[in-house]
């Protein structure tokens, strides 16, 4: 059985001053989440717990993980986007020039659908896992065959899924681009190349770049943001930047924020494509406790950046995960053990997405005085506030909406109202249903998001066609209530 991608070593990063969250707290918060011993009871998961914070929480398998019952149950209830592995990569659906085998890739979408996940395709154009006629094609036909690929691939997928990786690991560590076929043929253009041909063939679906060892603030980050800043200004579609995060046990990078917010600035979202984070072997209580912290900075540091819109954990457990084979001695990377059991992980994860964080124990004072209580003014019952991002190109946009519950009450079943510019056309939405497409349109909660608690927030967001006003909605009102705008 292949491994999930033919792999490289990489070089250990020295990183200190992670955002964490402690294994004790995290273990004391999800206590009542999942019963001792099981894998992935029903109840709170950490898709809905996700979910109820406006991002997804994915996983990545294979076809011959359909056949493990234990993996398959985890993956099915415990996670909410699925990215195939293998099967979707060159060498599986395009072994021979102009010969497309789709059956692999389709067991897993199958998979995906009957279990409500939304899918990420991985990869259209990478230099590994490549069939060998690629690389002896001469120059001059390999745009065509590399147009013909995406096309084709796309078009078979199109309206089926979320996102695109469309170009994979394309810069060296030192920021320079790899001398790959595609880089030979066409120079750095074969990525604009690229992406305009996927846009093509599909104008709903998110196009990605995506790579490892870019989510610090490094030589190879600084390529990437200059790719996508170049990217951006000539008009080539490109919606997100996914950063594969394969962590050494306390080594999360403590300028991930700070570099993920300079890539939202330009006008992308960021996703956390492909996490795990090794460990020396065996695994000792102390390094499993670390590793809770380090899977707990990483989405707390995804929380606080507005526009990572969620995280994908490479494989389902610690059986499946590639790392022993790559990395002799190293492995447990991942949230369940080889038996698909819950791990130390797994409760500072959903501690962190908000499963109920643990009451601090009061310090014990000295008693003194009751102290008066300030009398206070209450605040309105129902108010809001909406902030937002767009992202556009040629004749479509990505619009990423959040409202605020600024009120004193809980919002339950809620409905923002609001003004599409002229031109603008509601194509596709997530976690919110938009009715009508145009005018002054409703979105309305979904399942997993129906209540926003004072002070709390619900986040959504659609795609849409446009006419040249690109420009933010107005009119906000929830439930008829006029919100506020930054």
């Amino acid at each position: 059985m292949r491994t999930f991608r033919t792999p490289r070593p990489r070089r250990p990063r020295r990183v200190v001053g992670a955002l964490a969250v402690t294994a004790a707290t995290a273990l004391a918060s999800a206590a009542t989440l999942l019963p001792a011993g099981q894998a992935g009871a029903a109840g709170t998961t950490l898709r809905s717990l996700a979910e109820a914070k406006g991002i997804y929480f994915g996983t990545a398998i294979t076809q011959g993980d359909l056949n493990n019952a234990a993996l398959t149950a985890v993956a099915g209830s415990q996670f909410g986007m699925l990215t195939p592995a293998n099967e979707m990569k060159w060498d599986t659906v395009e072994p021979s020039r102009g010969s497309f085998n789709y059956a692999p890739a389709d067991r897993l979408v199958s998979f995906a659908q009957a279990h409500s996940m939304r899918l990420r395709g991985h990869t259209l154009v990478w230099h590994s896992q490549l069939p060998s006629w690629v690389g002896a094609l001469p120059a001059n036909q390999v745009q065509a065959a590399m147009r013909n690929h995406i096309t084709n691939e796309v078009g078979h997928y199109k309206g089926k899924l979320y996102a695109w990786d469309v170009v994979n690991e394309m810069f060296n560590e030192d920021g320079g681009f790899r001398t790959d076929a595609f880089y030979n043929a066409m120079g750095v253009g074969f990525v604009a190349d690229a992406l305009r041909t996927a846009r093509a063939a599909d104008p709903n679906v998110k196009l990605y770049l995506n790579d490892y060892n870019i989510e610090g603030l490094n030589a190879k980050s600084d390529a990437m943001y200059n790719l996508v800043k170049s990217l951006k200004s000539q008009g080539v579609p490109l919606d997100g930047v996914g950063f594969q995060a394969h962590f050494v046990l306390g080594q999360v990078p403590s300028s991930l924020k700070a570099n993920l917010e300079r890539f939202t600035a330009l006008g992308v979202e960021v996703a956390v494509t492909e996490l795990d984070d090794r460990m020396q072997l065996p695994a000792s209580s102390t390094a499993l406790a670390q590793q809770g912290r380090d899977y707990a900075s990483v989405i707390t540091t995804c929380l606080a950046v507005r526009g990572c819109v969620g995280i994908t954990q490479w494989g389902v457990g610690d059986g499946d995960s590639w790392i022993p084979g790559t990395f002799p001695g190293y492995g447990a990377a991942t949230l369940y053990d080889n038996n698909y059991q819950a791990k130390p992980a797994y409760a500072a994860s959903a501690a962190a997405l908000g499963s109920g964080a643990a009451t601090p124990t009061p310090t014990p004072s000295t008693p003194g005085p009751t102290p008066t209580p300030t009398p206070s003014t209450p605040g309105p019952a129902v108010s809001c506030a909406v902030t937002g991002s767009v992202s556009s190109w040629d004749t479509g946009l990505v619009e990423n909406l959040t409202v605020t519950n600024t009120g004193s009450t809980a919002v339950n079943g809620w409905k923002l109202a609001f003004d599409l510019p002229a031109g603008q056309s509601v194509t596709s939405a997530w976690s919110a249903v938009i009715d009508p497409s145009a005018g002054r349109v409703t979105a309305g909660n979904v399942e997993y998001n129906g209540t926003i608690a004072p002070g709390a927030s619900a986040s959504f967001g659609f795609q849409a066609t446009h006419t040249g006003d690109v420009a933010l909605p107005t009119g906000f009102s929830l439930d008829g209530t006029p919100c506020t705008t930054a």
